[in-house]
């Protein structure tokens, strides 16, 4: 995986780390959230848990984001899912890939993997189920194209962003549709998108399911709740994909 070229539709390069570990025959791909990168504590706790017990991982950067090539104004669910199917695309055939996506990287992944059996287990963090509520509640006394995200000069608020999520409204129908076996994890003290997008997004599921609720755990996770995530991870991927 370290030489592997991955760019998306638009030829902008997507900026990843590789996490090596046993299993030659299973890649855990971990997406991020808005604003975020690959880089994200989380994300690399996670990797690095992971990979410690034979899962290697693979951290990307969709596009606009830290390093990966492209502009963050025209960052978005739907391109995003585009950067995740080219990366899928450079991923050898014989590999099993899972995909954890945190917030709405895991929005990514639902409405992914609804489509793409190439993923064969699906991971949420903390994810987004209700993309028209989020943008109203967080965003909604801004002015796209005028204004931040979150005050943050680094993120301008696109109308691309808000016209994307608002047109998605949801992804409940993409989660009814994931047949791949999903984990769900979600923090009870989530004050960015909120315990109940989860429950929801649990409820429609009619696949092989788990729901895991974090006591005490806010949107990113931190140190403390890092363990129990890769305990959980550990044992689902274990469970579908077979032990070590």
């Amino acid at each position: 995986m370290h030489s592997l070229e991955m760019s998306n539709s638009a030829g902008e390069v997507i900026d990843r780390a590789f996490h090596p570990a046993t299993r030659r025959d299973t890649l855990v791909i971990l997406g991020h959230g808005v604003t975020g990168n690959k880089d994200r504590p989380l994300l690399v706790a996670i990797a690095e848990g992971l990979a410690s017990r034979g899962w290697p991982c693979l951290r990307i950067s969709f596009s606009g984001n830290g390093e990966s090539g492209g502009r963050f104004e025209d960052s978005c669910i739907t391109k995003e899912v585009g950067d995740l199917k080219s990366v899928l695309s450079a991923v050898p055939d014989y590999v099993r890939v899972v995909y954890a996506g945190h917030s709405m990287g895991a929005a990514v992944g639902v409405l992914t993997a609804a489509d793409d059996l190439r993923i064969r287990v699906l991971v949420s963090l903390a994810g987004m189920t209700h993309t028209a509520e989020f943008v109203r509640r967080e965003f909604g006394d801004v002015m796209p194209g005028q204004g931040n995200m979150w005050d943050d000069e680094d993120c301008p608020l696109s109308k691309t962003y808000v016209s994307d999520l608002a047109m998605i409204g949801n992804t409940l129908h993409s989660a009814a549709r994931v047949t791949q076996p999903w984990l769900l994890i979600h923090g009870t003290e989530d004050d960015v998108v909120p315990i109940g997008d989860g429950r929801d997004a649990h409820a429609a599921a009619v696949c092989d399911k788990r729901w895991v609720e974090i006591a005490g755990a806010g949107h990113s996770f931190d140190e403390t709740s890092y363990p129990a995530i890769i305990e959980a991870m550990d044992g689902w991927l274990s469970v579908h994909l077979g032990k070590a």
